[in-house]
């Protein structure tokens, strides 16, 4: 399985048929079947930190040795503490206007990135104690920099905790309790040289050989209607969610247009935190919590609204289409509560005109997409077909334009149904059409 977005801000839920579970954040979320292993490609953000402790869990688990099964690109860029803390101080000072970020480090990362690519830490540096070394000390001293701009403290020791009387700016920041220190630049370094000896650091040219000894699974993270293009600007990840970056890294080992893309998709629409969600309701929120999305301290609530097919088509045309579908959680509309149901949104309602799809523009007009976040937040559904359990695979593919090839009645292995299959070699699974961070 190879990862090709995001970083370890992805949780995916897996169950397996003898009840174990595990959340599977960098490493594939095949790795409970023996002999399945996990590449890091170089469009990935990795956290070493937090790949330790994912690999405990798995062992605890009973998958034995996750790091033997692991290959990570060395141009992939390292998420660090230094990010996280950046990550979260800049979001508590949004105040009201926080943007529901996941809170792990992954703008940071990628915007740190962008303005000094020279010097940002990358996984080939974890091999070069004295390069890493540097690096670190570069980006510890850019993030007491960055609190001293956003906090006004001349020498700030950590960040607070959310929630501070509606306060915003720098002064909430200084008025909120530390909770966790700066790590050192050493301690950095030790547990980032450990990360080095213990993986097995490749370049570019691993993908043609993993391509050449059977199938490969691309396994994206978060929704499209998150991506940092095409997403609901500003309420979107700076990772691009779609199929593209693992388009470009088929195309870079002889493998462009091979593969087969499957989008993602429940039975109803979620969002996890703020941002637009035309067929929000707070009933279904009420009667639908997920056990493994709960209100964060980051991102904020789970929510919950009906089908919303317009959001779903203009995911999936701005993911440049898909060839299947999974369709999940249809053991929902089985056991809702008697008087709750299901319904589908074929339109919206904006400004006193019915609008049924929403067209995707090209990346990288942030401004379109923020116009579009403003619109979205003036929409009200129209809400259209009830259907049963047993309508809604053939009412998806009317709906998307693209074949229902496996349902999902529950967790685990055994509640999946395959219905068609394609005869592909490589197989990519392009994010899922909707905007949760988790899919099960």
């Amino acid at each position: 399985m190879v990862r090709f977005n995001g970083g370890a801000q992805a949780a995916h839920n897996v169950v397996t048929d003898d009840g174990r579970h595990h959340t599977f954040a960098q490493f594939g979320a095949g790795s409970f079947t023996p002999g399945c292993a996990t590449h890091l490609a170089r469009t990935m953000l990795v956290d070493p930190f937090a790949l330790v402790a994912e690999a405990a869990h798995l062992e605890s688990v009973g998958v034995p040795d996750p790091f033997a099964r692991l290959t990570v690109d060395g141009e992939a860029l390292l998420t660090t503490p230094y990010h996280a803390i950046a990550n979260r101080v800049r979001e508590l000072a949004r105040g009201a206007g926080r943007h529901g970020s996941c809170g792990m480090g992954i703008g940071e990362t990628v915007s740190y990135a962008l303005a000094r690519p020279a010097v940002a830490p990358r996984v080939a540096d974890c091999r070069s104690p004295s390069r890493l070394r540097a690096r670190l000390r570069e980006l510890h001293d850019w993030l007491r920099a960055e609190l001293t701009a956003l906090a006004g403290l001349a020498a700030p020791a950590g960040l607070g905790a959310a929630g501070s009387g509606g306060q915003t700016g720098p002064a909430r920041l200084t008025a909120l309790p530390a909770v966790e220190e700066i790590p050192e630049v050493e301690d950095c370094v030790a547990v980032l040289t450990a990360f080095g000896q213990l993986t097995r650091i490749v370049d570019s040219s691993w993908l043609r050989v993993l391509c050449d000894r059977g199938p490969v699974v691309f396994e994206g993270a978060q929704g499209v209607l998150l991506d940092e293009w095409h997403g609901f600007h500003p309420f979107t990840t700076w990772s691009t969610t779609t199929a593209r970056n693992a388009e470009e890294l088929l195309a870079e080992v002889g493998r462009g247009g091979t593969a087969r893309r499957l989008g993602v998709v429940r039975a109803y629409t979620t969002r996890h935190g703020p941002g637009p969600l035309v067929t929000e309701d707070a009933e279904l929120t009420a009667a639908l919590p997920d056990v493994h999305n709960g209100t964060g301290r980051w991102q904020g609530a789970f929510r919950v609204g009906h089908f919303d097919a317009v959001a779903h088509r203009y995911a999936v045309e701005a993911a440049g289409g898909v060839d299947a579908l999974a369709l999940t959680h249809l053991d929902v509309v089985e056991r809702l509560p008697p008087g709750l149901g299901l319904w589908v949104c074929d339109a919206y309602r904006i400004d006193g005109a019915t609008v049924s799809r929403l067209v995707a523009g090209p990346p990288g007009d942030l401004d379109r997409q923020e116009a579009l976040t403003r619109r979205l937040a003036r929409a009200e559904p129209v809400l259209g077909a009830r259907p049963d359990v047993d309508a809604w695979p053939d009412l998806v593919t009317e709906l998307l334009d693209a074949p229902v090839t496996l349902l999902s009645r529950g967790p685990r292995a055994a509640d999946k149904q395959v219905t068609g299959r394609a005869g592909h070699r490589t197989g990519l699974s392009a994010g899922a059409p909707c905007s949760p961070c988790t899919a099960r």
